[in-house]
């Protein structure tokens, strides 16, 4: 390994074998000047975009235009700006027959730098000076090991601090300097380095450290639902995060549309990952916690642990449904309307009728209101017209058709109907059906009349507590049942609407130019004057009127309770209960999905035992499982003293591989020990009121605290445990049983 290289003022002439750190920084300055020169271009390009449309002329067709160019330049210049996290990371010299780049001196060798990002040379026919990591020719310097080198003769690692190579490591892989035995993933210089570094609270990118078992689940080609199993250590969220990236490089158009979704475990994990995405070349995608994907609804209150058990069961399905229809009532008896001096009945059998009628809509519920309120104004102008137009006589009713039709619209328009139609059938909103249901003993015993006392003390609480994380998939749930906006709906009542300000501005130049000033009679000045109509048109008129939606697909689809996501990864989707996994396919619905787990780390009450049973209601056993078999993180000491509580978990599971030792074995300390925070690197204290929070996250030294609470705590304890002994990359200590 060759010592920090400062980059500045490098001899052209350099031996690459004598000081291959020099060598490697003249070829990083080469790919900086091309990279430079594209900044400058789309940067120039970005000034004459935004000189290119009048504002107080604008034209439709050119704003669209200059907006899409903005916001791809824009989205360009965000790709290029990841370079400063390390532009380039690798290399690999590979057997090619035509190589692009030979090696030198030697016609069959192609010799491939691997990058964040792809750079070609323009002058030279786009020759490719920087692969990007995803392409399929960067492959094999993931997948070469010297058991199975992949044509890769060496490999060499990269290191870069900004625009600065500090450090190289080589691996020959094959011909006469390989070495004699098979290395396996733990030999190699880069991923023991990461792994021995100390932690920073961000995750650090692995794009230069990806093994052939990640490698493969990162480019799997599935296009339904793909299962990650892994203990802890085994790089997941690393793997779901690079599987973003690559889906994004390869099905960018799509996807780029369509935005991606990730759902993770809670905000600190957020955090923790949220600078690994835009070093990758990757920022049109949407971050959030499952508390957190309902637009406007934000939950702060706590449940117990029944209460999110319940709350997450797939029961709730049948009692929120008629926690809705609870809403949908029939009176006792007739209630008297007195329309213009004449009463009239609006009968029990009107009310039902009416209801019947709008069940059999199959709308959810305030979209099947207006079938209601049809049939039900419909009766009542039937009732009125046999009051006042029956023949004294007993001929035939007075009042012809065209007669009642006017009576209903009249009616529709009464009060009196109107709050008819409030009092059974109101217009509800999902948020304040569950406020009603949750605060209320009678309403959860009337919905949840055929359940268990515990189900029903455990969804009541009382009235102005907050709601909480759990109920955010109720509302989900009740948004569904009583009825969203359409999206497609509300296109087209904005385009009805755009059509409205079309014709009021066109009314308006109608007025201007018919007050034109007709005084002057001289035809010589007549087209000198101009009118309203000759300096804008209504379309114009109407278009300043019109607020233009400039935001991206990311922001778009964070504000659309009903937007459908191309891909949704889900980190931790061994927490989501049933009715969170509901929430989640329905903003999925063709099912291309990534979920990154460990069954054995649920901590949920309402979480996932089982693969297949938590996901038969969406896609039967049509899902594809991975299972990542090698922890890369956790030190063996610590790996085996975390297996003990595996077996008590599941005594048939079998741990991850763990791949490194520090020679530093747990310190096991009796109860009451101080604690003692080491100073080299991330520290964390666990116990029983912070487990839950970190899930996902990792330590350089953890002090888990009185573990027998831990277990005690939640029906999840020992996986709440098994989580807690496993967040260290260095040191583990536990105070007391």
């Amino acid at each position: 390994m060759q010592d920090s290289h400062s980059g500045a003022n490098i001899d052209p002439v350099i031996d690459p074998v004598i000081d291959p750190v020099a060598a490697e920084q003249t070829y990083a300055d080469k790919l900086f000047a091309h990279l430079d020169e594209e900044v400058a271009r789309a940067r120039a390009r970005l000034d004459e975009v935004q000189r290119d449309v009048d504002p107080d002329n604008p034209d439709s067709d050119a704003l669209v235009r200059r907006e899409t160019e903005y916001h791809g330049l824009n989205a360009k210049l965000d790709t290029l700006g990841v370079a400063e996290a390390g532009l380039v990371f690798g290399r690999i010299d590979v057997a090619d027959d035509d190589p692009e780049n030979p090696v030198p001196g030697r016609g069959d060798l192609e010799r491939r730098y691997i990058g964040r990002l792809g750079i070609d040379d323009r002058e030279d026919n786009y020759r490719t000076l920087l692969l990007d990591w995803r392409a399929p020719l960067a492959r094999p310097f993931y997948l070469a090991t010297t058991a199975h080198p992949e044509g890769v003769e060496t490999r060499r690692n990269i290191r870069m601090r900004g625009r600065d190579v500090t450090a190289v490591d080589d691996e020959v892989l094959s011909g006469d300097g390989a070495e004699t035995s098979a290395a396996g993933v733990g030999s190699e210089a880069a991923l023991r380095r990461a792994m021995n570094e100390a932690r920073t609270g961000h995750m650090r990118s692995i794009v230069e450290t990806i093994q052939r078992e990640q490698d493969e689940i990162i480019r799997d080609a599935t296009r339904g639902v793909m299962v990650v199993q892994g203990g802890p250590g085994t790089g997941k969220t690393a793997v779901a995060l690079h599987r973003i990236a690559y889906l994004m490089y390869t099905w960018r158009e799509q996807l780029t549309r369509t935005g991606v979704l990730i759902v993770g475990p809670n905000p600190a994990f957020l955090e923790y990952i949220s600078r690994v995405l835009p070093e990758l070349g990757e920022t049109g995608v949407v971050l959030s916690t499952a508390e957190q994907l309902v637009p406007g609804f934000t939950p702060t209150g706590a449940d117990s642990v029944a209460a999110r058990e319940v709350k997450g069961s797939e029961e709730m399905v049948t009692i929120l449904k008629r926690a809705v229809q609870a809403y949908e009532t029939v009176p006792d008896s007739s209630i008297t309307l007195t329309i213009d001096g004449v009463p009239i009945e609006a009968t029990p059998a009107m009310i039902k009728a009416a209801r019947t009628r709008a069940r059999r809509s199959h709308r959810p519920h305030n979209q099947a209101r207006p079938h209601f309120a049809e049939h039900l104004t419909q009766s009542l102008a039937e009732a009125l017209a046999h009051r006042i137009g029956t023949d004294p006589l007993g001929g035939k009713n007075l009042l012809s058709d065209a007669d009642i039709d006017q009576l209903h619209d009249d009616l529709a328009d009464e009060p009196q109907v109107q709050a008819l139609i409030d009092d059974h059938f109101p217009e509800l909103d999902p948020v304040d059906v569950l406020e009603e249901l949750l605060t209320s003993e009678e309403a959860i015993a009337d919905v949840a009349r055929d359940y268990d006392d515990y189900t029903r003390a455990a969804l009541y609480r009382a009235p102005g507590e907050p709601f909480s994380p759990a109920d955010t998939a109720l509302v989900d749930e009740l948004a569904v049942l009583i009825g969203t906006v359409d999206p497609e709906e509300q296109r087209r009542k904005e385009e009805a609407e755009w059509h409205e300000l079309v014709e009021e501005a066109e009314d308006a130049l109608d007025i201007l130019s018919s007050s034109e000033s007709t005084d002057n009679d001289d035809d010589q000045f007549e087209a000198e004057i101009l009118s309203a109509a000759d300096v804008i048109d209504a379309e114009t008129l109407a278009a300043r009127q019109r607020v233009t939606d400039n935001r991206s697909t990311a922001q778009r689809a964070r504000a659309d309770q009903t937007w459908a996501y191309g891909h949704v990864i889900v980190d931790e989707a061994q927490e989501l209960s049933p009715m969170e996994w509901r929430m989640v396919f329905r903003r999925c619905p063709s099912r291309w999905m990534t979920l990154v787990g460990d069954t054995a780390q649920t901590s949920s009450p309402a979480g996932v035992d089982d693969w297949t049973m938590a996901l038969e209601p969406f896609v039967g056993k049509r899902f594809r499982l991975h299972e990542l078999t090698v922890n890369y993180r956790t030190p063996k000491e610590i790996a085996d003293y975390a297996t003990e509580i595996l077996a008590q978990i599941d005594p048939d599971a079998t741990a991850p591989t763990a791949i490194r030792s520090t020679g530093v074995p747990v310190a096991v300390l009796p109860s009451g020990a101080e604690v003692v925070e080491k100073c080299d690197g991330l520290s964390a204290v666990i116990d029983a009121e912070n487990v839950a929070t970190m899930k996902g996250l990792e330590f350089d030294h953890v002090t888990v605290v009185d573990p027998g609470k831990i277990v005690e705590a939640s029906p999840q304890g020992w996986q709440d445990l098994y989580v807690a002994v496993t967040r260290a990359t260095q040191t583990l200590t536990v105070i007391g049983e």
